[in-house]
């Protein structure tokens, strides 16, 4: 074994004498009472050195079943830690110390009302943690006295420290393979989400996902999708890898490479020669995060993508989020993208993301594969449409309540919104098929925008959340006068004009235990007679919704290991938020990037 192995041997057992786990929680918590929610369970420990000595300032990570980390803690003055509150699932757990070897013990089971005692020795060719588990006593786990660290201490906590393992570990090349299968269905007329056209049709279609881990801890997602328009059957097709290393057991550099091509249907001049695609589109990704003093996180990276359409585009998209923790006052945000949307900042998934039933990484790669750029059209020749966005956020968690605060401000040129209607109004030469709907894709030009926004979200019970939204956006509004001249984009855009608007959105989202149904509704209301352009927010903060949005995710019975699980979302039920441009003539058009829809989903995951 080599110097840079770890070896971790986890033992569950049960303590007969509760007053075992009370000398330990003496040093870390203070006061008593009873806990409030008995499902919930805990985790403490001791980091010691094979020689015994307490060992103060050790970084323990935790994570869920999905290597997502989920908590952190630094051992205090008695070399003592605690994570409370947690829900019952598999956890796997790293300790890191300077001149010590990391001990890393993976998929470790944490049952419902009991508390988890971990003994921690930590050397410098090997680590033992040992697990003890004990029924649920009284008095509180944990306060904030086990956060005391003394950060001063230049042994105990280095502030860069770069490692290089001196050896390899022999180990299968793909292990922990998990997959997921997913097929679509859209009623014909259904429309394509604002953000997301033109891109994969999702009125019949079919996505897949596989994800391994590689012999270094690495891990692979290879993804794909294929669908046909309900209405004129043509094929479009997308296909992405992405490879994700490992750096001492946490998530390192990103790297994703996605292309896609697609048929357009007859007419407006766009379709491909010789039978090929009209769209072609290739994407190169890459991201990294880095931590600092644990106090700043800095996530960075860029996109590069090539568009084939009338021609060829080219561009770059950098983006970047630093975090900054104010050590239990809350956290600073502050995060910048220019180009196309930094999908790997945005957060938001379908309901089914981050469940046992869809792991979170695989169902965000099957998102970016049906979100490809927004390209418009715009005198006969292909723009995309691209932002400038810096945002500021703060949030702040007191208990169950969570309270935020943003503010952006953007930049936005060809922006790219669905016109329906009777498009002649527009020209041939400014619009572009919607593959997803008997829409077009109009260019409404460049506009700025700026808001403010506070949310407070409330956890109603252990599968209950409420939430609520308000704030102030750009928007935008017709002047109220009447098109002369018929067939000129630039006609139409001379009469939009940019205004600010208040806006308030209240959502629902819970589980049915009994069912694990997950079940999401929310109401977004703003002046329903202005195109309120859709920001997405990249310090995740809550985004402004239009009209009444709702979606479910059912998991049906397994078949052996085979997991299924039936998904729908009904998207601005009501149609609210549709901007109308008319003419003298008497023919009108309407714009919106919110459009009434309904989605359906059939998922197999093994």
């Amino acid at each position: 074994m080599g110097l840079a192995t770890s070896v971790v041997c986890l033992t569950p057992v049960l303590i007969a004498q509760p007053s075992a786990s009370s000398i330990l929680r003496s040093s870390v918590s203070s006061g008593s009472g009873q806990l409030s929610n008995h499902n919930l369970a805990q985790v403490f420990g001791e980091v010691r050195s094979a020689a015994g000595a307490v060992q103060m300032g050790a970084t323990v990570l935790l994570f869920n079943r999905y290597d997502q980390q989920v908590r952190k803690a630094l051992s205090n003055r008695d070399g003592r830690f605690a994570f409370d509150g947690l829900t019952p699932d598999i956890y796997s757990l790293r300790v890191s110390l300077a001149s010590f070897v990391p001990a890393l013990r993976r998929n470790f089971a944490v049952l419902a009302g009991t508390e988890n005692l971990l003994t921690i020795n930590l050397t410098t060719l090997f680590s033992n943690v040992e697990l003890k588990t004990a029924s649920l006593g009284d008095g509180r786990l944990i306060t904030d006295d086990w956060k005391w660290v003394l950060r001063s201490s230049g042994a105990t906590r280095p502030s860069l420290r770069l490692t290089s393992p001196s050896t390899s570990v022999t180990a299968p090349w793909f292990t922990d393979m998990t997959g997921v299968v997913r097929v679509s269905a859209t009623p014909v007329g259904g429309s394509s989400r604002a953000g997301s056209s033109p891109g994969l049709p999702e009125p019949l279609g079919t996505a897949f996902a596989v994800e391994s881990s590689m012999y270094n801890g690495a891990k692979v997602r290879v993804s794909g999708a294929l669908g046909y328009n309900a209405i004129n059957g043509l094929p479009s097709s997308a296909v992405r890898a992405t490879y994700l290393a490992q750096r001492e057991g946490r998530s390192g550099p990103q790297m994703s490479l996605t292309a896609r091509q697609a048929y357009f249907p007859v007419g407006m001049g766009v379709q491909g020669t010789n039978g090929s695609p009209a769209l072609r589109t290739a994407a190169v990704s890459v991201s990294d995060s880095i931590t600092l003093l644990d106090l700043f996180k800095i996530e960075y990276g860029a996109s590069a993508e090539s568009i084939a359409l009338f021609g060829r585009i080219n561009y770059v998209s950098p983006f970047a989020r630093l975090t900054y923790n104010l050590d239990g006052r809350g956290v600073l945000k502050l995060a910048y993208s220019s180009g196309s949307r930094p999908n790997e900042l945005i957060s938001g998934r379908n309901p089914a993301a981050g469940t046992d039933n869809a792991p979170a990484a695989i169902d965000q790669d099957l998102a970016m594969l049906a979100t490809s750029p927004r390209i418009t059209r715009r005198d006969n020749r292909a723009t995309v449409e691209r932002a400038k966005v810096l945002e500021l956020a703060y949030e702040y968690s007191a208990g169950s309540r969570t309270y935020a605060t943003s503010a952006f401000a953007e930049e936005v040129s060809n922006a790219a919104f669905l016109m329906s209607g009777n498009t002649d109004l527009a020209g041939e030469a400014n619009l572009l098929p919607d593959l997803n709907s008997r829409g077009t894709i109009f260019n409404l030009g460049s506009y700025r925008s700026h808001g403010v926004s506070a949310s407070v979200k409330q956890d109603l019970g252990q599968h209950l959340d409420l939430s609520i939204a308000v704030g102030r956006a750009g928007s935008l509004i017709a002047d109220g006068a009447m098109l002369e001249t018929l067939g000129s984009g630039d006609s139409i855009r001379s009469h939009i004009r940019e205004a600010q608007r208040v806006w308030a959105t209240a959502g629902l989202a819970g589980q049915i235990r009994s069912t694990g149904t997950h079940l999401a509704a929310s109401y977004g209301w703003t002046d329903f007679r202005v195109l309120m352009p859709a920001h997405m927010s990249l310090t995740g903060q809550p985004n402004q919704q239009v009209g009444w949005n709702a979606s479910f995710c059912q998991p049906l019975p397994r078949i052996g290991n085979m997991r299924m699980e039936l998904s729908a979302e009904l998207q601005n039920l009501l149609a609210q938020g549709y901007l109308t441009v008319g003419s003298s003539t008497g023919q009108n058009a309407v714009l919106t990037n919110t459009p009434r829809a309904f989605r359906s989903g059939f998922s197999f995951i093994f």
